[in-house]
């Protein structure tokens, strides 16, 4: 395992990945994650500021919607229903107890895709991203679209059942997540080595590429739409078996 490679010796290793882990826990994301993978993108979001609105105001990332923390609760029917799957990310000030309440709340009412913003608005300034001062928006609102370059799963199951010859699966995860299981005929390529092995991606297949969640899976199909390949990606929930057998859902 990577890990056990950089020196550590104490390694566990949690089989179900991300889309279990997702149902029952928050996760976590960097501010570069949000800034390229949501807000530069245009991808449908809740974000959700937890700070008093009174500090909140001086200076918010751009979209986010003031809530405090102790209000969470009270506002769950505000919120897109749980079965929508909106991903939802929750900041205070730096990444601490305010957000991890709030966190905590939205996946206990049942929502799928909660991420806690690493380090809060502090670690945000910090990557030189930009804040917004003055009103924040109050009332949540969630609008999906379909995103370009997505897969339906059914044309994903038939891709991955019959591995015509003309399109490759490209498994985007870690090592460490592929040890669990690959699909047939997959070729893994983890996203960060993406663009320093774009040379061994044929340009003469269409590319589709899948992770665990959808989210590195996007990511490398704007890494490769940018290199003039013909991708796609599946957005979905993925689960592997050692034999390669798998099941997917939204």
């Amino acid at each position: 395992m990577k890990a056990e490679q950089l020196g550590y010796t104490n390694v566990k290793v949690y089989h179900e990945g991300m889309p279990a882990w997702s149902k029952r826990n928050y996760s976590v994301l960097s501010p570069k994650f949000l800034q390229e993978a949501f807000i530069k993108k245009d991808i449908p979001h809740v974000l959700l500021d937890v700070r008093p609105a009174k500090k909140a105001k001086k200076g918010f990332i751009k979209g986010a919607v003031t809530l405090p923390a102790g209000k969470v609760k009270s506002a769950l029917k505000n919120f897109p229903p749980p079965k929508k799957k909106a991903p939802i990310i929750v900041y205070d000030a730096k990444g601490g107890k305010k957000a991890v309440k709030a966190a905590k709340t939205l996946v206990k009412a049942g929502h799928k895709k909660v991420r806690l913003l690493t380090g809060g608005v502090k670690a945000w300034e910090k990557g030189k991203y930009p804040l917004e001062k003055g009103t924040l928006a109050t009332e949540i609102v969630y609008v999906p679209k379909p995103r370009p370059g997505e897969m339906s799963m059914d044309a994903f199951m038939e891709i991955a059942d019959k591995t015509p010859s003309n399109i490759l699966i490209l498994d985007v995860r870690n090592r460490d997540e592929a040890n669990a299981g690959v699909i047939k005929g997959a070729m893994l390529v983890p996203d960060e080595e993406i663009l320093d092995r774009m040379s061994e991606i044929p340009k003469n297949k269409m590319i589709v590429c899948h992770c665990a969640t959808g989210v590195r899976a996007e990511m490398a199909y704007h890494k490769l739409k940018g290199k003039g390949y013909n991708v796609k990606f599946l957005n979905a929930n993925i689960f592997i078996e050692k034999d390669g057998s798998y099941e997917i859902e939204k």
